[in-house]
Parts: C-alpha cells; sequence; structure tokens
C-alpha cells in the first residue's frame, strides 16, 4: 500500500504504508509510514492525482498529466493534450483515463498505448470536476457554466444537461451508483439516479474542499477547516465530526482492505493521515498513522499493490469489434449542446461496452509518452523482420 499526494512545491510523494504485528497488549495493530519516492515531474503546482494497479498519474497547473510507473518506480512519460490547468483525473480500471481542464475539454484516454480515444468540448467554462459512474457507462460533470452535465461513454456524446444556479465545483457517484452529490460552495445537493432530482441538501459550516462516500448512504466531507464530518445522505444529519487536521483539508480517499475500512485525509498542514472507521459511523474513527510532509498539499490517492483489476478483464471480454465505417460515424456525431434529454434506444443486434465505443484513432501529435520499453519493442520486431527475410531467403 502506498499514499501519494500531490503538493503547491510541484512534488510527487509517494510513502508506503507497513501493518506491523500486534504485540500481545496492544488492541489496534500499529502501521508505519516510509518515505518511498518523490517525483518532480511538473513546472507547476499539482492539482489532481489518480491511481490504479500500476500507474499514479498527475495534473498540474503546467496543463500537463505526468504519468509514473508505480511497478518500476520510474518516470513512464507525460500527455500534452489540454490548454489550461488540469482540474480532474479519473481511472475506470486499468484501460481507460478520464482528464478535464480549464479549456472545458473531457478526454479519454487509452492507458495501454496512452493515446488520446476521444476529445469532447464539454463545458463553455472551466471543467471543475468529473466522476465515472462504478458501471462505466456513464459520467458526471460539473463546469463554471452554471451546468451538470451527463455523459453517455458508451457512445462518447453528451446524454443530458441540467441548468443549476451556481457554479459547482464537485460531483461524486456513491458507491453502488445509485445516487450522486452535486457541491456548491458548502451546500451538498443529493440527487438520486432513478428520478435525476434533488433528494435532500447538506449544509457545511464552511467551503467544502472534499467528499468521499464510505458507504451508500454515508458521506464524509471535508472544508475550510480541520473538521471532518460524516453525513447522512438519507436523513440528511451529521452523524459525528472529528478533528483531523490543524488547518484545512484538501483531499479525502476512503478503501477498504481485509479487517480494515479506512479513510486518508490530506491537509494545508502538510500531514497525510490513515483513519480506521468504525462499524457505527456515529463514533469518530481512530488514527492508525501520520506522516509530515512538510509541503502544502492538494490532492492525494491510494495505489494497493494487491489490485487485480477485475473490471479490465470484463471490458476486454465484452468489448467488440469495431469497423472503420462504423468508427467513422461515430467520430461524425457532435457532444450537442440543448438542454434535453438525448438517451436513445440502442439496437437489439448492436453490442457495445462502456468506454469501449468512442473512437479509437488517437489524436494526431499533441499526445506524447515517451518510453524506454516501446521504443526496446520496435527494435525487437525489427530483429524478427530481419530474421524471417533471411529465412525466406535461404
Amino acid at each position: 500500500m502506498e499514499l501519494v499526494a500531490g503538493c503547491y512545491e510541484q512534488v510527487l510523494f509517494g510513502f508506503a504504508v507497513h501493518p506491523e504485528s500486534k504485540a500481545s497488549g496492544d488492541r489496534e495493530q500499529k502501521w508505519t509510514p516510509v518515505a518511498d519516492f518523490t517525483h518532480h515531474g511538473h513546472t507547476a503546482s499539482l492539482s489532481a492525482v489518480a491511481v490504479n494497479s500500476r500507474f499514479v498519474v498527475t495534473g498540474s497547473k503546467d496543463e500537463t498529466i505526468h504519468i509514473y510507473d508505480m511497478k518500476k518506480k520510474i518516470d513512464h512519460g507525460s500527455l500534452v493534450h489540454h490548454n489550461g490547468t488540469i482540474t480532474c483525473l479519473k481511472f475506470h480500471g486499468n484501460r481507460h483515463l478520464i482528464s478535464g481542464a480549464e479549456d472545458g475539454v473531457i478526454c479519454v484516454w487509452d492507458a495501454k498505448k496512452w493515446e488520446c480515444l476521444k476529445s469532447i468540448k464539454a463545458h463553455r467554462g472551466h471543467v471543475t470536476f468529473l466522476s465515472i459512474h462504478p458501471s462505466g457507462k456513464l459520467a458526471l460533470s460539473v463546469g463554471t457554466d452554471k451546468t451538470l452535465r451527463t455523459w453517455n461513454l458508451v457512445e462518447g456524446r453528451s446524454a443530458f444537461i441540467k441548468n443549476i444556479k451556481q457554479n459547482a465545483h464537485i460531483v461524486e457517484w456513491s458507491p453502488r451508483g445509485e445516487k450522486y452529490v452535486v457541491v456548491i460552495l458548502n451546500h451538498i445537493d443529493v440527487y438520486r439516479l432513478d428520478t435525476a432530482s434533488v433528494s435532500g441538501i447538506i449544509t457545511n459550516e464552511k467551503r467544502v474542499s472534499s467528499v468521499t462516500f464510505v458507504s451508500e448512504s454515508v458521506l464524509a466531507v471535508a472544508g475550510d477547516e480541520e473538521v471532518v464530518r460524516f453525513f447522512d445522505t438519507d436523513s440528511l444529519t451529521c452523524l459525528c465530526e472529528f478533528k483531523a487536521h490543524e488547518n484545512r483539508v484538501k483531499d479525502m480517499f476512503s478503501f477498504e482492505i481485509p479487517e480494515h475500512h479506512v479513510i486518508v485525509t490530506a491537509s494545508s498542514d502538510g500531514f497525510i493521515k490513515m483513519w480506521k472507521l468504525k462499524q457505527d459511523k456515529k463514533v469518530p474513527p481512530s488514527l492508525l498513522c501520520e506522516v509530515n510532509t512538510k509541503a502544502r498539499l492538494t490532492c492525494l490517492g491510494v495505489w494497493l499493490d494487491r489490485v487485480t483489476d477485475t473490471k479490465e478483464s470484463q471490458l476486454q471480454a465484452a468489448e467488440p469489434s469495431v469497423s472503420e465505417e462504423e468508427q467513422s460515424k461515430g467520430n461524425k456525431k457532435e457532444s450537442g449542446d440543448t438542454v434535453q434529454e438525448e438517451e436513445r434506444q440502442s439496437k437489439p443486434n448492436a453490442k457495445k461496452c462502456a468506454l469501449t465505443g468512442v473512437s479509437n484513432k488517437p489524436t494526431k501529435g499533441r499526445s506524447q509518452v515517451l518510453t524506454k520499453k516501446r521504443k526496446m519493442v520496435e527494435k525487437l520486431e525489427k530483429k524478427k523482420r530481419k530474421k524471417e527475410k533471411i529465412r525466406m531467403m535461404q
């Protein structure tokens, strides 16, 4: 397990966390974070981070996305496509990465070849946040054009646009995808998927900086303050609150491992802290470990080495072969700007899979990945071709 965090000082930190064996008198297992790596790939402050089972990707105000190989602990290259600060990065499995930026564009990337499969002009202002539905078939995005947009990722187009009164800066799906929340300043609107309407509003004391679902109904909320609160999204009540840091909490991440349900917090005070959640969410969590980076942290992720991505194998098994004619037709479809539902019934014989309906043609010249591995593969292929020619001549 590794905690990764970006900061204003342009650096990505990596801390390996090791559980210690329980002593006879200890009730709680102790965890020890150990500095593993620092990566200085950007020329401006880091603004977003995302993690899958192999890579950590970081976005920055320098308008680039950097890829870091967690297995080899080396720089894997960079993606250059956006013309603005990278505001959000989300993986879906090991196959796809989606990025959003202040240029109003959302990009879908092939996370194997690191090519831009689809570039969508998503918002008339900045893209401030995006979230992928657990199924991988839908995504939500919010921007500075006062809209909440639903994206059909199967076909790579806009599905629905909802006008909201103010600019939202966070949107997040629940673990099962039955509800989602939209954050505007210190207000959190809770939506139900089946009705696509607001079922309730949660009000935090300060502007909300980060939210994460710790269960289908419990939402952890951090704001421009030292406190983290747990809210019930059904009853809209605050279950508990606890002081997490000495300064405002910038980002949070929750995950489950055997015998532990964990939430990680990162703050402007430089600390990353791991907390063990109790079964009863009305009881504040207990601190597992903490580490001081001595930097002003901005974003946070957790890399789990043990993860074997089942989503990827499911996607590959279901992925159909798409003809060139179908691809060209798909490329001609515009994302659509009308404020209406555009969901269409697909033909019975047409088989499509989440995040595979986008064009497989990379954007020319603007995305680049520099890897030694690819060069070595090309050399090996050339050698094989030469050997085959020699055999043919003999």
